[in-house]
């Protein structure tokens, strides 16, 4: 028997997310897709070894609810080697179904009705729909100019006695930017001795360029005492459609995300964790990606060189930020619906994560591509 009647949205106003309109547009326009961030690249033929080594072995049941022990102490060691902090493999660490689900069971054990969240905009898509499923409030805060610095005073002034959380993500998607020593310093001085969770999206911790280094909220004791950090390996390793992540928190934190966790997915590929075990033995397998990304950075900015598109190098992820207001000042989401009909070339406007849809005339332009993509890329680039 039919409802008379839907129930009341706890999303009302949602609307399909652009990544999938642009990757929907991408295909039907039989467009160069540098839209959604994925490689077209194929992933480490010695991973896939692994999985189906895996598989062969016999590891095609539950895993254990937090993750395989050997992959929690895989990335215990990988962040006390980077970070110098050490996360106890059996108590604070967790292995996801990627990244956003790992936000999704954070925000989710933490934040309640009424409770307001800190989000620097432009932001990634999921972690506003989260905070209002689970009743809270986000407190939005646009991050200033094109080149996207936070005002760490706007920051301290929006703190309330109901700031429950803090949401960061560095380096950031979508703008390519990255927080520095000092961010994380005036961070730390703005949340010490108050009761506020932070968030630390960290899922492009190692592509990361020019010789900067990544500034994880593991390296600063007072954040590390408040810090969930979710990281990816789909980002990481080429493999996007696996959907394996993971996060790290002080015991205290993990144990309630343990009880979303549980219920929501309980545990996560079995064969995948094991070959990510293993993998992760080698640290050049991800000690070599800032190189990697850097030079399929520059190589897309070379080939552009000379468009009308103008470009400041982005300082981390496999993102690359283009101004196009030396072509046109029609809205961002307008020219990105023309680019991929009438181009052929599939980017994401910016503004649909900035508050009331700030347009700063950038598109953003993936370079997680093989070179033959990004040649034919900078073919159209050169045409507009």
């Amino acid at each position: 028997m039919p409802l008379d009647s839907l129930p009341s949205s706890k999303l009302p106003g949602q609307q399909e997310s652009i990544f999938s309109k642009m990757s929907r547009l991408s295909a039907k326009n039989k467009a160069v897709d540098l839209s959604q961030g994925f490689p077209d690249f194929p992933t480490d033929d010695r991973l896939k070894e692994l999985v189906t080594r895996a598989m062969n072995s016999g590891y095609n049941q539950y895993a254990p609810m937090a993750g395989v022990y050997e992959l929690r102490e895989q990335i215990s060691n990988k962040i006390s080697k980077l970070y110098s902090r050490e996360y106890d493999p059996e108590r604070e660490i967790t292995i996801t179904n990627g990244a956003t689900q790992a936000i999704y069971s954070a925000i989710t054990a933490f934040v309640g009705k009424g409770d307001e969240v800190i989000v620097l905009k432009p932001a990634y898509d999921s972690y506003e729909p989260t905070i209002k499923l689970n009743g809270g409030v986000p407190v939005l805060i646009q991050l200033k100019g094109k080149d996207y610095k936070v005002d760490w005073q706007e920051v301290k002034d929006k703190i309330t006695s109901r700031t429950r959380m803090m949401i960061i993500n560095t380096p950031h998607n979508p703008t390519g930017t990255v927080l520095s020593r000092e961010d994380m310093h005036r961070l730390e001085e703005t949340l010490k001795g108050k009761d506020i969770i932070l968030l630390s999206d960290e899922v492009y911790e190692h592509l990361i360029f020019d010789g900067q280094t990544h500034q994880s909220a593991a390296l600063f004791p007072d954040l590390a005492s408040r810090a969930i950090i979710c990281a990816s390996f789909g980002k990481t390793f080429h493999n996007t459609g696996w959907k394996t992540g993971y996060c790290v928190a002080p015991a205290e934190l993990m144990a309630e995300i343990w009880k979303v966790h549980q219920f929501q997915v309980f545990c996560i590929n079995h064969p995948m964790q094991r070959a990510y075990a293993e993998y992760l033995k080698d640290p050049e397998n991800y000690l070599g990606l800032p190189e990697f990304y850097e030079k399929k950075r520059d190589k897309f900015l070379e080939l552009i060189d000379g468009s009308r598109f103008k470009a400041v190098p982005s300082g981390g992820t496999y993102f690359q930020l283009l101004d196009y207001s030396e072509i046109t000042t029609e809205a961002d989401t307008k020219f990105a619906e023309r680019l991929v009909s009438e181009h052929k070339l599939a980017t994401i406007p910016i503004s649909v994560f900035n508050i009331d849809n700030r347009d700063n005339n950038q598109l953003r332009f993936c370079f997680a591509k093989t070179v033959e993509t990004l040649e034919k890329a900078s073919e159209i680039i050169h045409r507009i």
